[in-house]
């Protein structure tokens, strides 16, 4: 097969590096690979532009990959790549939703005998790209609620703690906001009603394996957006219930429909992109580019 560059988190953890050992045992019997560490975009828009022909693999979590995918698209060189993933981060939310294993050996073995598919990609008004999932009102103050902690608990196996944390302290004292939502240019969310969320996804997982929106699929062309309008104390607590289960968006609060575009408009709002949360915003708008490259999946 093609030559590989692996990319790795220069900052990673012990464990994380030890996984990253056994990913190369296994890569290393099928083809040649580089490796190459990065902490921050300079250097790997650098690891980038010496690659060559070499297939890349990203080794890490949904910040690690959203990174690599981001800067390819900045460099207009993402339509022709391959990318392989060998998931290392606390919540593996994007890999969970490609059934790609979350074991480092076997994630290899994938990257050397699965299938290369297309994969779809959600671009913002500013050109900022999603690879996952975007979420709006509680879940984004859960995120940054969590990150946090994630800070505070350290190594990745405690860090997995962080968003179940996050959660459940935003969930005491949770946003309202009244928003206007758009898919496809139809009004599905007026400033109205106040909403407790607001979720565009191209993937279904957050937080760990949280399906947030359940029948989201990289690969179908569209992005799922729910809307909760969950916002009373009782409501709240049936809606985190059917949240645990991925079924709150069969709720009758809750609005679930598909699109290729959607637009956020109208209170202060934080936006929790692939983990990374930004704004305040009082406007964002969201694309799907479909099939925006490659990736290699289970066949």
């Amino acid at each position: 097969m093609d030559p590989l560059l692996l990319i790795t988190n220069s900052e990673a953890g012990t464990t994380d590096a030890e996984n990253v050992q056994k990913a190369l045992a296994v890569l290393r019997e099928a083809t040649d690979v580089e490796v190459a560490s990065t902490s921050n975009p300079g250097e790997l828009d650098g690891v980038l532009h010496r690659r060559g022909g070499r297939r890349v693999v990203v080794a890490g979590g949904d910040g690690s990959i959203h990174a690599v995918v981001a800067a390819l698209h900045r460099r207009q060189e993402l339509k022709d790549t391959v990318v392989g993933l060998i998931p290392l981060g606390t919540g593996n939310d994007f890999a969970r939703g490609l059934d790609i294993p979350l074991d480092p050996e076997e994630a290899a073995r994938l990257v050397i005998e699965g299938e290369v598919r297309p994969v779809d990609l959600l671009v913002d008004c500013v050109g900022e790209v999603v690879v996952n999932n975007v979420h709006v009102g509680v879940g984004a103050q859960a995120s940054r609620k969590a990150h946090k902690w994630k800070k505070r608990l350290g190594n990745v196996r405690l860090g997995r703690l962080g968003y179940p944390i996050g959660a459940a302290l935003a969930a005491v004292n949770p946003p309202f906001v009244r928003l206007r939502v758009e898919v496809d240019g139809q009004e599905v969310a007026d400033f109205a009603h106040p909403v407790l969320m607001v979720a565009v996804g191209n993937g279904p997982n957050v937080g760990g394996g949280t399906a947030i929106t359940p029948e989201a699929n990289p690969e179908d062309g569209k992005v799922d957006v729910m809307i909760s309008y969950a916002i009373g104390p009782f409501a709240r607590v049936g809606y985190a219930f059917k949240f645990r289960k991925g079924e709150h968006h069969e709720r009758e609060d809750v609005r679930y429909v598909r699109g290729s575009s959607v637009s956020i408009s109208g209170q202060t709002f934080y936006c929790s992109a692939d983990g990374e949360v930004y704004g305040p915003e009082r406007h964002r708008t969201w694309h799907v580019e479909r099939g925006a490259y490659s990736m290699v999946l289970p066949r």
